[in-house]
């Protein structure tokens, strides 16, 4: 009697513990944030991180390199942080791993790297990337970074996601052209930056090329003719179409995370955590109908 009562209380609890774990999937459409959107909480160690991206609900993120360099145990002295860098062990990086697993949260980005790092360098950004269960790092959009990272990307059979900001209201500025030197080359693409930076509608860059966009990051901005100028507002109150770009890769199910980028300046009374489940809220209204 004893026996079966234990293990009517341990199912009880596994099944708690179950639905307790965060799911910000609606609609078909993968809900995110980077954890950028976090870096003015208090607690800003990895576990830190990850509590907040649970309380906020989050059930896959772009986590930022930082942070698990930090857990990791990365020199403080600069000077020693390439050679860490290129023999450091993974055992730590896979504590991580079940870490984010064990609380329901997936990494699908790993922002981490750079194309001004050592060849052995960016291999080790890679092997992070891979025993942290990512589909890819994530760095700033240039040609000179796409030409740079496109072999590695080819090498170790992961994605660079290249992230915009204000550069495609540049003149000269081609996605196309920074993506043509590698197949595994993606776009991070950053609808709030675009219109702010071009007073475009980002939906008809990811009808073009939807098959390159890996991510978006979701920020709502206005468009006042300079970029400098267009500032970040609540998700609501500027004039991104983030319902129309969330209900377009819903209809057409393309395969995109959505990731909240928390840009705004924070309400007094509020924090990120509180902003961040509000953007959630309204990209769930978007999406359920």
């Amino acid at each position: 009697m004893k026996k079966i009562l234990f293990i009517f209380i341990a199912a009880l609890f596994l099944q708690n513990v179950v639905a307790q774990k965060p799911n910000s999937k609606f609609g078909g459409v993968q809900i995110g944030a980077i954890t950028y959107s976090f870096r003015d909480m208090p607690d800003k160690t990895l576990e830190g991180m990850l509590n907040y991206s649970v309380q906020s609900g989050l059930s896959s993120i772009e986590l930022m390199g930082d942070v698990v360099e930090r857990y990791a145990g990365i020199p403080r002295d600069r000077t020693a942080v390439k050679e860490w860098r290129t023999s450091v062990s993974m055992d730590k990086f896979k504590e991580i791993k079940k870490m984010f697993d064990k609380q329901g949260v997936k990494i699908h980005i790993l922002k981490l790297g750079d194309a001004s790092w050592s060849d052995a360098e960016i291999d080790y950004a890679f092997k992070v990337c891979k025993v942290l269960g990512a589909k890819g790092i994530c760095m700033e959009i240039s040609e000179e970074a796409a030409k740079r990272m496109a072999p590695f990307a080819d090498k170790h059979k992961l994605y660079v996601m290249l992230h915009n900001h204000g550069q495609p209201g540049e003149p000269n500025f081609s996605f196309d052209r920074a993506l043509a030197f590698g197949p595994r080359l993606m776009l991070n693409f950053d609808v709030g930056h675009y219109f702010g930076a071009t007073g475009l509608d980002p939906c008809e860059v990811i009808k073009r090329l939807n098959k390159r966009i890996f991510s978006l990051h979701l920020k709502d901005r206005t468009w006042v003719g300079n970029y400098n100028q267009a500032g970040n507002l609540p998700f609501g109150e500027g004039k991104t179409p983030l319902v129309e770009i969330l209900q377009l890769v819903q209809k057409e199910k393309y395969p995109i995370y959505c990731d909240i980028e928390l840009e705004y300046r924070i309400p007094q009374g509020s924090d990120a955590v509180k902003e961040v489940i509000k953007s959630v809220e309204y990209c769930r209204k978007a999406l359920v109908k």
